[in-house]
Parts: structure tokens; C-alpha cells; sequence
């Protein structure tokens, strides 16, 4: 199998020769910095993730972040946090956002060739209809605002799901993504920061349209949110959503539950990242614990977020040495 065949077939519950072997969150700048003190060459730096994980021998995936106030793919979205306090403030700075992408559409087509082949993987990631609103306004102001403004979040939201339906667009002329993850960090570490009623108003229409989109052109789509995203599921998947990541331990997600409870929900992640410091015993028993997910399809093993400077280099290539070992073949094999 090559990667895209691979990544599409776990995440379709088929038969596989292996799992993907894909750290979606990458590292902290300060692990980063840590390593090149440990033996990590100097010219893979912090802009260069793509770079680091092939130096540790992981699978080739590209991503491609969208930003609504950048023109470029970095994920440099949180500049603009709090400025908007009514609907005034948004049409000053409405001029500012949603920025031209179309020349780092253009730099998808040499990775375009290279998925047409089989080679890498390009995952998009788009801004979510709470991440945008949060982003501009404060989790405060936008938590009064969805009462006392709902003219206003409506119309950041439109204005939103026209921008990402115009991503969209562009990026079908060079590719289609194997996936794309959506940015919405709208759980913590007792559940959603909204009601089932505020998310139906205000997120669910607008994600009912771009997936409809995304779905055109089969792509998979995965929410990307911290915390315990477990009451959400639901929601999500009513609206079309494919999966959810990153499956934090520290706020008690249990990906076997979700599993016995979403028999089809496609998770990422879970791996939990504080046993990493603790050595290779800790490690491995991290992966005894998801190897049951690992074999039910629908999974593929993660750091539940960045790796944390805590972890040394020589660490972290014992994880990839047992996340090697453990994402191999014998799981859910390729039949003939």
C-alpha cells in the first residue's frame, strides 16, 4: 500500500498493511530547541517540521493551514484575539482578514504530484465556526455574544464558510486533500465550552454547507479540538464530521468508549504525551493500552498533543522505535 491507499483504508475500517506513522501536532519550539542540543542538526528548525519528521523516519504528510488573517499556510492565526467587542469592530478590521491564498495554493502542486503517486499525503487544515468567532472576540465576550449579539456571530460565521467554500475551490483546481482536519479547540477538560442548543444555532449550519462541499470531493474531514470532546461526538457526526483528534488523556477521554459507543468515529492521537519522559517501559505500556484501538480500524496512534520539552531527544527516538514497532503489520492485514 502507499500512503494515501493507507491512510484512506484505516480510516474506512478496511484492511491494512500497516499504520500510518504520523505525529499530526509535531513538536514545541522549546523541544525543538532542546534537541539541537542533543545532536538534532542545526538547519532543522521550527519552520521546518516537515524536514524534522523525516529525520526520524516518520510517513510524509503535508499540511496545508489556511489562515483567515494570514496570506501564508502558517498557523499564525491568533494575532487578532480579542479585538472585536460588537458589531462595529468587526466590519473596522473586516477588510484585514480573510486573506489571498492562492499563491500558497499554488505551492500544493509539487506535493500534488507526489500524492498523485502515492508518495506523501496533504491534509488542509481549515478554521472552525467557534475557533474563528473565539479568535476574534475572546472565549468571554463570544460566550455574551451568542446572547446578547447573535446578529453578529452570524455574520462572522457567513463570512467564514464563504471564505473556507472559496479554499476549497482553489485547492480542487490543484487537489483534493486525503484529508482535512478543522481547528476549533471548543472542548476543555470537562466537556464543551457550548451547549448542544449554541452549537446547533451557530456552528451546525455552517458546518451542514462546507461539508457538504468537502464531501464532493471525498474528502475525510477531522475535528481538531483539546480537551474532552466525548458529549460532542454526536454532534459532530450529525453534521458530517468523520473524526475527531487529539484525544487528550489529561482531560480523561477514553478512546475504547468512544469506540464502543461511535463504532464508526475516526480518532487520532491518544498516545498520552507525559509518559514519554519516563523511559521506554512507560512507552511501551502507552501502547499495550491503545493496541485494542490500534486493531479495531478507525485509529491511528498519536502524541495527544505537541511533544513537551521535557522529552529528550534520545526519548523521543524511543518512541519512534516502538511506534514502529507497534503500527506494523498484523493488525488488520490485507486480505489476498
Amino acid at each position: 500500500m502507499n500512503h494515501v491507499e493507507r491512510f484512506r483504508a484505516v480510516m474506512r475500517f478496511q484492511p491494512f498493511d500497516r499504520l500510518p506513522r504520523w505525529e499530526w501536532a509535531m513538536w514545541w519550539d522549546e523541544t525543538i530547541a532542546r534537541w539541537h542540543g542533543e545532536g538534532l542538526p542545526q538547519d532543522l528548525d521550527f519552520s521546518n517540521v516537515f524536514g524534522i519528521s523525516q529525520y526520524f523516519g516518520l510517513d510524509p504528510y503535508m499540511q496545508f493551514w489556511f489562515s483567515t488573517t494570514q496570506a501564508t499556510i502558517e498557523a499564525t492565526q491568533h494575532h487578532t484575539e480579542g479585538v472585536v467587542a460588537n458589531m462595529d469592530d468587526y466590519r473596522r478590521i473586516r477588510p484585514m482578514l480573510f486573506p489571498d491564498h492562492s499563491q500558497a495554493v499554488e505551492r500544493m502542486r509539487p506535493w500534488a504530484k507526489l500524492q498523485q503517486e502515492g508518495n506523501a499525503v496533504i491534509w488542509a487544515t481549515l478554521e472552525g465556526f467557534f475557533w474563528f468567532p473565539r479568535t476574534l472576540m475572546d472565549i468571554e465576550k463570544l460566550s455574551y455574544a451568542f446572547v446578547d449579539q447573535p446578529e453578529l456571530v452570524h455574520a462572522i460565521n457567513r463570512d467564514l464558510l464563504v471564505f473556507n467554500l472559496e479554499i476549497l475551490r482553489l485547492i480542487s483546481k490543484v487537489c483534493a486533500p486525503v484529508f482535512i482536519t478543522i481547528a476549533e479547540d471548543v472542548s476543555y477538560n470537562h466537556g464543551p465550552m457550548i451547549s448542544q442548543r449554541t452549537f446547533e444555532d451557530f456552528l451546525a449550519p455552517y458546518y451542514r454547507k462546507l461539508l457538504e462541499a468537502i464531501k464532493e470531493l471525498g474528502i475525510i474531514t477531522i475535528v481538531d479540538t483539546d480537551g474532552d470532546v466525548t458529549a460532542m461526538v454526536p454532534w459532530l457526526q450529525a453534521v458530517g464530521i468523520d473524526g475527531v483528534l487529539p484525544l487528550e488523556r489529561q482531560a480523561n477521554v477514553d478512546g475504547s468508549l468512544l469506540r464502543e459507543q461511535f463504532g464508526d468515529l475516526c480518532m487520532v492521537g491518544h498516545f498520552n504525551k507525559l509518559v514519554m519522559k519516563e523511559g521506554e517501559q512507560a512507552m511501551r505500556r502507552e501502547f499495550e493500552r491503545l493496541a485494542p484501538l490500534m486493531q479495531s480500524g478507525g485509529y491511528i496512534p498519536s502524541v495527544d498533543h505537541q511533544t513537551p520539552p521535557e522529552v529528550s531527544l534520545e526519548q523521543y527516538r524511543t518512541f519512534v522505535r516502538l511506534l514502529k514497532e507497534y503500527t506494523g503489520a498484523g493488525l488488520r492485514e490485507e486480505k489476498g
